[in-house]
Parts: structure tokens; C-alpha cells; sequence
């Protein structure tokens, strides 16, 4: 789908044309990670900030103005892979919900959030009982209301939206 030799990595599409990339193994990058390498999106360094900081995990490229951070130790990476962004023409087709840390409420969570630079999103979206945002960048995400008293930790979940 456009790539070049160079690249050592083969773009596919599944059946609605969302693209995915399949690296060959070695690539440094992705060393340490599953199966699933890295979900990677538009956006400048400062989504990336962002995401390290509401995530409280710790950021792991920087690269001229692209940025990545890791989920959990043998777990994904997040990337953003810097201008050009791509201008937003709907929906996110992926975005993340977050759950909040035992002893803290959605709203405690959302407020925490527009504290980091997330936006409030006002836009009719389903699910009155989420709390829907969009980071620095545009992305969407939403603020479910805690599951347990007994999680210890934020935690993100990819999330399709048709």
C-alpha cells in the first residue's frame, strides 16, 4: 500500500481499509513488546506528553517530533508519529477509555484530565454515563465510571466506534 522497499515493513488493509503495518523481526523499536507492537496515530509530540502524563506511564521515543510511551513492560507502545497531522474528517475509529484509579471518581478523573490538557467534547456522543473528552490533539477518549473499589491502577482500553 505505498510503501518503500527501504521501509523493511510490508502495509496491509483489513476489509474496511484500515491500514496495519507487519515489521520484520529485529526491529529495535518494537524489541520488547508483544505480539501487538504498537498502535500508532497522528499527532505532534505534545498527545504524547499527554497520554505519558494521564497514563503515568513513561514516555520511550522521542525522535525528531515523533514520541511513543509503553503500556506495561512486555506491552504495546503508543505512538504519535509527528507533522504532517492529517486533518480530522469524523469519528475516531479508536480511541481509549480509561477507568479510574481505586478511591477516585469519574469526575475526579475527568477533572484530572482537563488538568493534563484534555478538552471536553460536547457532541451527542452515546453513553451518558462516560465522561467524553478529546486530548491535546483531537483524539477522543472517555472517562468510564470505576468498575471496583479493588483496581489499583488507570488503565486503557483500545475501543472501536463505528
Amino acid at each position: 500500500m505505498g510503501q518503500r522497499p527501504e521501509e523493511g515493513h510490508v502495509v496491509l488493509a483489513d476489509p474496511e481499509g484500515n491500514e496495519f503495518r507487519v515489521t520484520e523481526a529485529g526491529n529495535g523499536f518494537l524489541a520488547d513488546c508483544g505480539l501487538l507492537g504498537a498502535l500508532s496515530s497522528d499527532g505532534l509530540p505534545s498527545v504524547g506528553y499527554f497520554w505519558r502524563d494521564a497514563l503515568g506511564v513513561p514516555r520511550v521515543w522521542g525522535q525528531d517530533e515523533e514520541t511513543a510511551v509503553k503500556l506495561l513492560p512486555a506491552g504495546p507502545k503508543i505512538g504519535w508519529g509527528g507533522p504532517p497531522v492529517a486533518p480530522k474528517t469524523g469519528r475516531n475509529r479508536m480511541h481509549l477509555d480509561l477507568v479510574p484509579t481505586s478511591g477516585s471518581t469519574q469526575d475526579e478523573e475527568v477533572e484530572r484530565l482537563l488538568g493534563l490538557g484534555a478538552l471536553r467534547l460536547r457532541d451527542g456522543h452515546e453513553g451518558a454515563d462516560r465522561g467524553v473528552l478529546c486530548d491535546p490533539g483531537g483524539n477522543e477518549l472517555c472517562v468510564l465510571p470505576s468498575a471496583t473499589t479493588g483496581s489499583s491502577a488507570t488503565t486503557g482500553s483500545a475501543t472501536t466506534r463505528s
